[in-house]
């Protein structure tokens, strides 16, 4: 099982994405707007939160049929969503459009979270508590993705790049420690 750390560092990394993508929507903003703010912080911590839960229950049908490599899908779905993210962060535009209605939110919210839902397959496979988990990934995206709605609206797309490669870093960081652990400490 997860610590509250492991998962707290992980959701920090899959937040990035949604910062990301805060950031743009914190550019179409010509003032600061605290309910806009709020709105895109709910909306995609909400999605971040759910994904995982929705990867972990459709992972659990199988976990037990390949718990012997439970350790090296958890790198490898990691490993591949970081990587991902570091490609993506060498992208400097914006390609988000600049509504804060349901529909544009939510749109936005889910495409942000699909990398949550593989998330929630590893951690099926090292029985991590989903629900606890996933509220924790939600608060943290939640948060950060206020943040990044004002950090865009002040700096502009200053942080967007490095915000997605650090989560890259982040994910492929915490694959790698999951599977040394499995590997080396848990034999």
């Amino acid at each position: 099982m997860e610590s509250i750390l492991s998962i707290s560092i992980i959701g920090v990394g899959l937040a990035m994405d949604a910062f990301a993508a805060s950031i743009c929507k914190g550019l179409t903003l010509t003032k600061r707007d605290f309910s806009k703010i709020v709105k895109v912080g709910v909306c995609f911590g909400f999605f971040q939160a759910i994904m995982p839960v929705l990867g972990f229950l459709l992972a659990s049908t199988f976990a037990d049929k390949i718990k012997s490599l439970d350790h090296w899908i958890a790198f490898l779905l990691l490993s591949y969503i970081g990587i991902n993210m570091i490609k993506e962060s060498r992208i400097v535009t914006c390609d988000i459009e600049s509504g804060f209605d349901f529909k544009s939110l939510t749109l936005i919210g889910i495409a942000t979270s699909i990398d949550a839902m593989a998330v929630g397959i590893s951690f099926a496979f090292l029985n991590v508590e989903i629900y606890s988990a996933s509220i924790l990934i939600g608060l943290i995206t939640f948060i950060i993705s206020m943040l990044g709605v004002t950090l865009g609206n002040i700096f502009g797309i200053k942080y967007k790049q490095a915000a997605e490669f650090a989560g890259g870093i982040i994910l492929i960081a915490m694959g790698i420690k999951i599977l040394i652990e499995h590997l080396f400490f848990l034999k």
